[in-house]
């Protein structure tokens, strides 16, 4: 209805004028600087000779920057000029035809492509801690080289970086992809499609064109073999470069060749370096490009996308990205974005706090646990006598902390846990990387190639994930003690479940948010559920001064006439709905929907989208529908699709839920059965007949025997609370404490006095009103919206938070009839309401 695109047209319009300003302003200081100057300098000299001491002293600076006293490349400079060269190398395409003929170098390369295991390999350096008196570095005494940094290669480093700044730029984030698509076509409608330089980012998922990585399926398992084929293909490169070397200068005298297979050089879509470029350069002359575009342009060019639009980012005005890759700071490093004095602009805002936190939990599994210790054993039964004190202490330290996360997991009570230094647990991870890439070259090479020919792995979670999933966990417990807590599951695996397991979650995400607002120039947040702004404020930035927040609303552009809200509270035998957690599973309830759904399908046109609270209950009145005999009569009049849990198989569903409604014979439109919170109710817009009615079927509270929600809930109510700041040496909460409780749940609720009551209750408000807002998409749309459920009518007695209507958008407050006596009115209001709008767009 206009949101996004008015927001992205006024942020964009501004980068314009601010860059217009700038040169303004360079202008004038230029046109000053030659008035005062003249053609003659002050001291009598032309300015051909100033200029040609300026040019000079420039060389020498250039040439100082580069080098420091000992005539050594400085720190910076050496890291950008090996960063430069591992690119050319691992873009070049290397044949055999690239090698002198009169020069042997051989590498001899086993049947399954597996290279002989080296210990040098996989050796560690020599780490020092700060406090230990080193600069927390690498000392490459192993190698004879020893590197000083002082206080001019500093100042150097710092002249780089200010050299390395980037232009204004947008960021404009959203939740989904398909969200992201959806802006990119808005975008292409204004004039600054044309104007600005745009990039789609995505995830490795959503971009790659390697069918083999493809085939992998599961997103952890498509990044790490991502990574691991570029690992490879700089390695070999390295590896060949190297040979050659050698090669000339031992004049051998025989001919040889460096065997190369398809396994061992990478990923095909990254070899050659010009295919890129060609890529950025269409990139360039098509214009604005959203991700299926990207990946169908890579895809004819035979070259990466996810890679090639992460290239385009310095040169672009507006980056188009996923919330990961904003939010989440590794993510930022690893992509190089600079918010420095841009625009950061938060699409579908509407649980901002808890995305945001969400992505630093971390969680590693018990057999995840058991792999790791058991390859730092081998490592370190392997490896003990040629390690240097430091890292043998680190990497026994390391065996302690996996020994004692496993006695707490498996409830061993002569097991101690430990309290660990933050700062030994920051350094714990330079070895890490180290020894999973020792043990995945193990396991390879017990087991052969890491994929089978089938696209699938060999092993159910890599070894590389499960190291990952120890650093994050030791990373995560250097939060302040107060910032998380430490979830401990001892459940046992079974074909539902994962066992065991070790989670840290995090509460608070007002440090990791005050890096985006510090850094950038503005952050806006948008999205239709934004109300209560009030929570956001408190969790994410409480430090933010009252005149740096503005807050501003407006109403829906489509007429009160164009708009329905009805609140069901009797079904048609004249049963009350009720759908709180006792009663929903209630055959009769069950049935009393059912009907309703009947009488719907009868005086409702088009397509009817009915959200349930979760798959497990939509699961359960379905099969009761089909049993009963109600499914048959509802398909009699309207088709029903189900909304799938494979995100995958969404689009198969809504393509066939769409020709059901477009070629309506003999049946009068279609039904589709979602899910509050899944992928329908986030991203999918039903416009005109896809979505003629939404009948939101009770309130979608999360359950109260969520362990995670329950922190999450007593945390925010101890917010403004002096007293409940002091919190234990160690913030640990056990599953068994509730064992999946209901009722223990729902007395920590009760015994909120506020704000976590408050938290509570917007998670299901903010649900329903994400979910009705799929209709009425347009000025020229029309929809009815039904609550059904007797704690939405204004008659309810029994409620113990405030009254859910209260919370609605103000919209559907306005034209909500909230009490009806019975459904026969229901039905009235219906029928009148479908019929006036069809012979409105008649005429």
């Amino acid at each position: 209805t206009g949101k996004t695109l008015s927001i992205i047209c006024s942020a964009l319009q501004w980068v314009l004028d601010q860059r217009q300003k700038d040169q303004s302003e360079k202008r004038v200081e230029s046109d000053e600087k030659k008035g005062k100057n003249g053609e003659i300098g002050s001291d009598g000299e032309p300015d051909w000779i100033k200029n040609f001491v300026v040019n000079k002293d420039n060389q020498v600076d250039e040439k100082k920057s580069k080098k420091n006293k000992h005539g050594f490349a400085s720190e910076k400079y050496k890291k950008r000029t090996n960063k430069d060269s591992h690119r050319d190398l691992f873009s070049r395409n290397i044949d055999e035809e690239s090698f002198p003929e009169n020069k042997e170098c051989k590498r001899s390369v086993k049947k399954n492509d597996v290279v002989d295991l080296d210990d040098n390999e996989f050796l560690l350096e020599e780490y020092e801690s700060e406090e230990e008196g080193g600069i927390g570095s690498l000392n490459s005494k192993r190698k004879g080289n020893k590197f000083t940094v002082n206080s001019s290669s500093e100042e150097e480093e710092d002249e780089f970086e200010e050299e390395e700044e980037v232009k204004l730029k947008v960021y404009f984030c959203s939740r989904t992809h398909s969200q992201l698509s959806q802006f990119v076509k808005e975008l292409r409608k204004t004039i600054f499609a044309n104007e600005m330089n745009v990039v789609s980012l995505g995830s490795r998922k959503n971009f790659c064109i390697n069918e083999e990585v493809l085939r992998l399926g599961n997103s952890t398992q498509i990044n790490e073999r991502c990574l691991e084929l570029q690992k490879i293909a700089i390695w070999n490169l390295e590896l060949e470069v190297h040979q050659i070397v050698n090669a000339s200068m031992q004049n051998l005298g025989a001919e040889g060749k460096v065997r190369r297979t398809k396994a061992s050089s990478g990923c095909p879509m990254l070899r050659k370096h010009k295919l890129q470029k060609q890529f950025r350069d269409e990139i360039s002359h098509q214009g604005v490009l959203d991700i299926e575009d990207l990946v169908q342009l890579g895809r004819n060019i035979g070259t990466c996308p996810y890679y090639g639009s992460r290239s385009m980012i310095t040169s672009a005005d507006l980056v188009v990205l996923p919330y990961q890759s904003l939010l989440s700071k590794a993510s930022r490093e690893a992509l190089g974005l600079n918010l420095k004095d841009s625009i950061v602009i938060i699409d579908e805002a509407h649980n901002l706090a808890d995305s945001l936190i969400s992505m630093y939990d971390a969680k590693i599994t018990l057999s995840q646990l058991e792999n790791v210790h058991s390859h730092i054993e081998k490592y370190f039964g392997r490896f003990r006598s040629l390690l240097g004190p430091g890292n043998r202490r680190y990497i026994q330290t390391l065996l302690v902390l996996t020994r004692a996360f496993l006695c707490v997991l498996l409830n061993d009570k002569d097991g101690n846990r430990l309290n660990t230094c933050p700062d030994a647990e920051k350094e714990l991870t330079v070895p890490l990387l180290q020894v999973s890439g020792y043990g995945d070259k193990m396991t390879t090479m017990q087991k052969g190639s890491a994929v089978k020919e089938n696209g699938e792995s060999c092993d159910h979670g890599s070894i590389l994930s499960g190291f990952q999933a120890l650093a994050n966990m030791l990373l995560s417990l250097t939060n302040n003690d107060g910032d998380g807590r430490i979830i401990i599951s001892r459940k046992r695996p079974s074909s539902s479940g994962q066992g065991a397991y070790l989670k840290y979650v995090m509460l608070t995400g007002e440090k990791i948010f005050s890096e985006i607002v510090h850094e950038a120039h503005a952050v806006i947040l948008a999205g239709g559920t934004l109300q209560p702004i009030e929570e956001t404020r408190e969790r994410l930035f409480p430090w933010l001064p009252s005149d740096h927040l503005h807050f501003f609303s407006c109403s829906h552009i489509v007429p009160p006439e164009s708009i329905l809200p009805l609140a069901v509270s009797h079904g048609p035998s004249g049963r009350s709905f009720d759908f709180s957690y006792g009663s929903r599973s209630s055959s009769t309830m069950i049935k009393e929907l059912g009907l309703l759904l009947c009488n719907l399908a009868t005086v409702i046109p088009e397509g009817i989208v009915v959200f349930f609270s979760s798959f497990e209950y939509e699961g359960q009145v379905y099969d009761a529908w089909k049993t009963s005999g109600i499914l048959e009569r509802i398909l009699k009049k309207k088709h029903i699709f189900r909304e799938p849990r494979k995100n995958t198989e969404i689009e198969v569903i809504l393509k066939k839920y769409k020709e059901a409604i477009d070629n309506p014979a003999p049946k009068s439109g279609a039904i589709l059965l979602a899910v509050v919170g899944g992928k329908i109710s986030e991203g999918i817009n039903f416009s005109d007949g896809m979505g003629r009615c939404i009948v939101m079927v009770g309130l979608p509270y999360p359950s109260p025997s969520d362990i995670e929600l329950l922190e999450r809930v007593k945390h925010i109510e101890s917010l403004g609370d002096t007293s409940s700041m002091e919190i234990p040496k160690l913030s640990i909460s056990e599953e068994e404490y509730y064992g999946g409780d209901v009722q223990s749940g729902f007395s920590i609720l009760r015994s909120c006095r506020r704000r976590g009551k408050e938290y509570y209750e917007n998670l299901c408000m903010k649900a329903v009103n994400q979910s009705i807002g799929r209709a009425i998409r347009h000025v020229n749309d029309y929809a009815a919206i039904l609550l059904v459920d007797i704690r939405y009518a204004s008659d309810s007695s029994k409620r113990s938070f405030s009254h859910p209507s209260s919370k609605l958008p103000q919209w559907i407050k306005e034209s909500l009839v909230s009490a009806t006596n019975n459904y026969g009115e229901v039905h009235k209001l219906l029928h009148q309401f479908f019929r006036f709008n069809k012979n409105r767009n008649c005429n």
